[in-house]
């Protein structure tokens, strides 16, 4: 590295840089799926999460896999058939993420009243 070259947010925090890979809302609800039942086929993913695009879909499972959070398995079938699931690693995930929606359910109804009472602040009303 240059001695004027700036270090990325990513370098300077590696925390961020493996939660961002997994936290977004089409991982996490990908992960909680495969939680529930799995194996499961492109379709059936497609099908538990319907408002999910499948450019989303084929993404964030490439993304979740190159992570080793998920395996894919191939058949050499006709017509081919795929399958994903979570690896240990990803199941491992799953129980703080059982922690968080339990607390975003404990605490969903104070923060939706905070969020109204700062946008009553910000319009002025």
């Amino acid at each position: 590295m240059k001695k004027n070259e700036k270090k990325s947010v990513f370098e300077l925090c590696p925390i961020r840089n493996v939660v961002s890979r997994f936290g977004g809302k089409w991982s996490l609800l990908l992960i909680m799926v495969l939680s529930e039942q799995s194996p499961l086929r492109f379709n059936q993913l497609a099908a538990a999460i319907p408002d999910i695009s499948t450019k989303m879909l084929a993404g964030t499972l490439h993304t979740l896999e190159a992570d080793g959070l998920v395996s894919r398995r191939v058949f050499a079938e006709v017509p081919i058939r795929v399958e994903y699931e979570l690896t240990e690693l990803g199941r491992s995930l799953v129980p703080l993420l059982l922690q968080l929606t339990e607390w975003a359910q404990t605490n969903r109804d104070t923060i939706i009243r905070h969020r109204r009472k700062y946008e009553r602040a910000l319009s002025g009303s």
